[in-house]
């Protein structure tokens, strides 16, 4: 009997789509690591194409119940009919919740890798600045060799906030969905106190290379005088010898 025929064909595809809804739509997910989020968007996405794949044989039902009608007493016509119509809904409904979620998904994911990829590049500076900050613990040198030290430390922590802002953002977008929240926080965690470290330590040289500047620049003046003050008395020396002054005459610059 066509009728019998048809309805097993419907109730074979409600049966697969109910399953499909349980399986992808209504289990509760839980993304406790990267493997399994990433393990989740695969299987979405085999369940959206699989999903997709199915619309020939949808279509083919709708085509066999259709002709079916056509040609069948009318009596025979509401219940297929109606079956058909709540088949097709059910049908939409599952590739568009299948296609939302996955997308979902996808856009989680591209939010971690993001997230990831910010967290990378603000390690490789933070990396920069320990290296830096080795480079002038024990700094020797005159006033401009230390100031060049310093400016070149004072270059390197004029670093944009934003790449840490987005880290924020991400984390937050994440933590929110309660999505590799344990992970997330960890990484922040660590992250966070490094960068605090880091900075701390950057301001405290800093101070500490001006106060070298300085002190260094005290030295300079001092030599520098010291320079000047010989020069003039050598000046003067070299004048009393060529007088052949003796050293007696002249008590004063003999001590």
């Amino acid at each position: 009997d066509k009728t019998v025929s048809l309805r097993k064909d419907l109730s074979e595809m409600h049966e697969w789509i109910t399953q499909a809804e349980e399986e992808y739509l209504e289990r509760d997910f839980e993304y406790k690591t990267p493997d399994e989020l990433q393990k989740a968007v695969e299987e979405l996405k085999r369940a959206k194409e699989e999903a997709m794949q199915k619309e020939v044989k949808v279509k083919l039902i709708t085509d066999s119940v259709n002709n079916f009608i056509a040609k069948a007493p009318p009596a025979a016509h509401e219940a297929l009919k109606k079956e058909l119509d709540v088949l097709t809904t059910s049908y939409q409904r599952l590739c568009s919740r299948l296609n939302g979620k996955c997308k979902t998904l996808e856009e989680v994911w591209a939010c971690w890798r993001e997230l990831l990829s910010y967290l990378d590049a603000e390690n490789k500076w933070l990396n920069e600045i320990e290296l830096k900050l080795k480079a002038t613990e024990n700094i020797q040198g005159g006033a401009e060799e230390i100031s060049e030290s310093l400016d070149s430390l004072e270059r390197l922590m004029r670093h944009p906030e934003d790449n840490r802002n987005q880290i924020r953002e991400l984390a937050q977008t994440l933590t929110d969905g309660g999505i590799l929240d344990e992970l997330i926080n960890e990484k922040l965690e660590k992250f966070n106190t490094r960068w605090e470290e880091l900075q701390q330590e950057a301001v405290r040289r800093q101070k500490s290379l001006e106060q070298s500047i300085q002190s260094a620049q005290e030295t300079d003046k001092t030599l520098r005088l010291i320079q000047e003050s010989l020069a003039v008395i050598d000046k003067q020396l070299t004048a009393y010898i060529a007088d052949r002054v003796d050293a007696g005459q002249v008590p004063q610059e003999a001590q």
